[in-house]
């Protein structure tokens, strides 16, 4: 029987790489004819891994993890039509049915179908549905005609291949934050949060036409990188206020729309750096953001967090000043990105030169066997993309 290889969740601050089954075109008992099996080509360390990894949610011991991924078919079911053995794809960290009304309205990130504790499925997540992570060589892949991108052209695809595996989530959960907080030509935006997501983000806000693209963080080297690719940026450890850093950059203390690329592992401002303060990332941006503007929040927000700061914060219950917020008429969006809203024009954004997404997050290979040094290093706030190589195609592609 083929082998596989997969990096578990073993408890606060540990995953391992372990041997875990090879997968079967099966749910449960019953057979999954509209699935295929790929061998993983990449497969990336995102944030939301992170708050697993730190014991953030009630996420058990032993699960693979993993929801960023692109792979080869190497399998397919009886009823696929039309994705091929041997095609190149990108993965949906959404898993969606096709046949539900949310995923017939476009809204994939809550499918009805693939999750039996509410909408909403992926690989590898906490409470979403079970679904074994792509953290590994293998990985099963259902409804794969809805849900997965066939790139055109292998050649083409695997030049470009480690800015492709940022499809998966990070890319379109950038730009999802970006368009949903009405970014435009000439837009003067304010993207909380300069990790991966903050950073494709910010990409997006300059692929779709705004003038001024504003990067806060706490950690120089991310602050750096976004100033790499034409960023300003606000330094949150500074005693100067987000509101006077931002007059500085751009004559007035508010912006046009602001984004939350941060979520509920949110820390203070200025002196209250080191403190936890979950809400402090919403206040802030409501505050900034001009009257009648709006906020893109794909910052990601649990129902339940067993290390937060308080009873209320660790079932989400949040002290934010939604009072401001309707006073000054927000538009707020929040909930997953549905990825196959975006992903199609992404990749021909990418494949026609018009963004360079690896080289704006600064992507990184690394092998499977480096996930706990990867993990480690991500959570010291590198300012860094990990993408797995699991079988070495990407560095034998560089």
């Amino acid at each position: 029987m083929a082998s596989n290889r997969g990096v578990a969740y073993m408890g606060s601050g540990n995953v391992e790489v372990q041997s875990i089954d090879y997968p079967k075109l099966a749910l449960g008992d019953r057979k999954c004819d509209h699935g295929v099996i790929l061998k993983i080509v990449a497969t990336n360390i995102c944030g939301r891994d992170q708050h697993m990894v730190r014991g953030r949610t009630t996420a058990p011991t032993g699960l693979i993890l993993g929801h960023e991924i692109t792979g080869e078919v190497i399998e397919a079911g009886r009823d696929v039509e039309f994705i091929k053995v041997g095609d190149i794809v990108s993965v949906p960290f959404n898993i969606a049915c096709g046949r539900c009304r949310n995923c017939k309205e476009r809204k994939t990130g809550i499918c009805e179908s693939v999750n039996p504790a509410r909408p909403g499925a992926a690989y590898g997540y906490v409470d979403m549905g079970g679904w074994v992570g792509g953290q590994a060589e293998y990985v099963m892949c259902p409804y794969a005609d809805f849900n997965l991108l066939k790139f055109p052209d292998r050649d083409q695809a695997m030049a470009k291949i480690q800015d492709l595996a940022l499809l998966s989530d990070i890319f379109p959960t950038g730009y999802h934050g970006a368009v949903t907080a009405g970014v435009t030509t000439g837009s003067v935006v304010y993207v909380a949060g300069g990790g991966p997501v903050g950073l494709a983000c910010a990409a997006s806000c300059h692929l779709l036409g705004a003038a001024v693209v504003i990067v806060g963080d706490m950690i120089a080297d991310r602050l750096a990188q976004a100033r790499s690719f034409g960023c300003e940026t606000v330094d949150l450890t500074q005693g100067a206020s987000i509101e006077e850093q931002i007059a500085e950059i751009v004559g007035e203390p508010l912006v046009d729309c602001a984004v939350d690329c941060v979520g509920f592992e949110a820390r203070g401002h200025g002196a209250d750096s080191a403190v936890e303060q979950p809400a402090t990332v919403l206040n802030a941006l409501m505050t900034i953001t001009r009257a009648g503007g709006a906020l893109g929040i794909p910052g990601l927000y649990v129902t339940e967090d067993p290390g937060g700061v308080d009873d209320n914060a660790k079932f989400g219950r949040l002290s934010i000043r939604i009072g401001l917020g309707w006073a000054k008429s927000h538009e707020f969006t929040t909930g997953q990105c549905p990825v196959m809203k975006y992903h199609r024009q992404l990749m021909m954004a990418i494949l026609h030169d018009k963004v360079q997404i690896a080289k704006a997050v600064n992507a990184t290979v690394i092998t499977l066997d480096d996930a706990p040094s990867g993990y480690k290093d991500f959570d010291k706030g590198a300012a860094k993309k990990f993408i797995f190589d699991p079988h070495g195609v990407l560095g034998a592609v560089a």
